[in-house]
């Protein structure tokens, strides 16, 4: 921290000393409760304390719904709402089910919750579930995730379950039961189902019904602490056929006609969907059977992303970059012309927010990694994004360091000559006499000239009021 205080690295400095503030803060909590649990601790080993370390050994909550996790669910829909943009149909469906089931209102074999998800590529499917495993159950490693395209083969399906005995792969069990045996609190996800052989729906139909499967050894692994969620891109061309035919042709085109939509065209298009989703639902009722739809709790149609939500997605995917830049001890601010920028090219409602991805790529993190490989950005820099005439330019505010200048004193009592400060009452103190309790002198302070830094040839500019953050003026360079 000091050391780059010296070097004037402004950057790593507020980097590091917002994180010396967090650790404190924690630090001081941790402290706070040990104190107050070993203030109320009687020495004795309690059923309660087993409680705590199995389930922190396993993984599994023993403890009843707290109020903490009450609140949670009362509020889920906000909760989702921060890392999911839009979709607001889909995540009260999810929300409520997900209440339900957590109330005790359902069957106490079946899952927490079981869905269908379909709509388009990128509308944010996999990333709801993501969100639940992360909401639920505090990680969003325990989403258990199963790619359907791998099990287009009956043989495959069997895997799931485990090989039979005296066949290869008997001793290692099914993938799935053996995962969910592993963490039986997870989102189980079933990643494009209809592309799974249709022996599947077999397995899927004695989950939601008896929450439970047994594998090849005769272990019989339970999935009533899971949420089970299926999702599907069946329909999807009824939507894209649906979007061409209000001539969303071009970029261009696509851009300018959702974003200036007024509120009587969202209400259209809001009509519209519901059309398309009846379409949806009867495409879904010729794949699978009526006996598996009606074993879920919803079946969720995604809508596809307009203008709007882009922008609030492109603000997410940037904090995402900042936070990397400022791992490498650098800054990065950029102009809400950039985010609309950056969303002109890559919106495409036919492919949902996944172009989006590609178009931060090229735009802003190409140039700046190209500005770091030349050298020209240094550790303590500030890389500013701002837009000029449709292009995007980058400026880096380069570090003024000035020369680390010591104070040397000299003590009139004892003779000692040392660097370090000791400040009384306004007055430099000498460490020696201090430390050996004899007279405490004054000492010399060092002339003007020793102390004076060379002026920095840099040249400082002035920077444009609505750039962010707002700091003391230092070097551009246009690159």
């Amino acid at each position: 921290m000091k050391e780059s205080e010296k070097k004037a690295d402004k950057v790593k400095s507020r980097i590091l000393r917002s994180k010396i503030d967090e650790i404190s803060s924690g630090l001081k909590e941790k402290k706070e409760e040990f104190n107050l649990k070993k203030s109320q601790s009687t020495g004795a080993v309690t059923v309660n304390i087993i409680k705590d370390i199995v389930a922190r050994w396993t993984g599994i909550p023993v403890a009843k719904i707290s109020s903490s996790e009450t609140e949670k669910l009362a509020h889920l829909e906000d909760i989702i709402h921060k890392r999911l943009i839009d979709q607001e149909g889909a995540v009260a469906s999810v929300s409520q089910a997900v209440r339900r089931g957590r109330a005790g209102l359902k069957s106490a074999a079946r899952p927490i919750g079981s869905f269908i998800f379909l709509g388009p590529t990128g509308v944010g499917k996999t990333e709801l579930a993501k969100a639940l495993a992360d909401i639920l159950f505090g990680s969003e490693e325990l989403m258990v995730r199963f790619d359907m395209t791998e099990y287009m083969e009956k043989h495959e399906v069997a895997k799931l379950l485990g090989a039979p005995p005296g066949y290869v792969g008997y001793e290692e069990g099914g993938k799935l039961t053996e995962a969910v045996r592993r963490k039986p609190y997870s989102v189980v996800l079933f990643d494009e189902v209809e592309k799974a052989h249709p022996d599947i729906f077999n397995i899927l139909l004695q989950i939601l019904d008896d929450g439970r499967l047994t594998d090849n050894k005769g272990h019989v692994v339970s999935f009533k602490n899971t949420v089970v969620i299926c999702t599907s891109n069946l329909g999807t061309k009824l939507i894209q056929d649906e979007m061409l035919k209000n001539e969303v042709k071009s970029q261009k085109s696509k851009v300018k006609s959702a974003s200036q939509k007024s509120k009587e065209e969202d209400a259209v298009d809001k009509n519209k969907f519901k059309s398309i989703k009846d379409k949806v639902m009867v495409e879904l009722t010729k794949f699978f059977k009526p006996e598996l739809i009606n074993r879920f709790d919803e079946v969720i149609v995604f809508e596809p992303l307009r203008f709007q939500d882009m922008i609030q997605i492109v603000k997410l995917q940037m904090k995402s970059v900042v936070k990397m830049i400022e791992e490498q001890d650098m800054g990065f601010a950029y102009t809400d012309e950039v985010i609309t920028e950056v969303v002109k090219a890559g919106f495409d409602p036919l492919y949902g927010a996944r172009p989006l991805r590609r178009a931060i790529q090229r735009l802003i993190e190409n140039p700046i990694s190209n500005l770091i490989i030349e050298g020209k950005v240094k550790i303590g820099d500030l890389i500013r994004a701002r837009v000029d005439k449709d292009e995007l330019i980058f400026e880096i505010e380069k570090t003024v360091f000035q020369p680390i200048v010591t104070k040397k004193y000299h003590c009139q009592g004892c003779g000692w000559d040392f660097e370090n400060e000791i400040i009384k009452n306004t007055t430099v103190i000498c460490p020696k006499c201090l430390k050996h309790g004899e007279k405490v002198v004054a000492v010399k302070k060092p002339k003007a000239e020793e102390l004076k830094v060379p002026e920095s040839p840099a040249k400082e500019v002035d920077k444009p009021a609505d750039l962010k953050p707002q700091e003391d003026s230092n070097n551009k360079k246009v690159v």
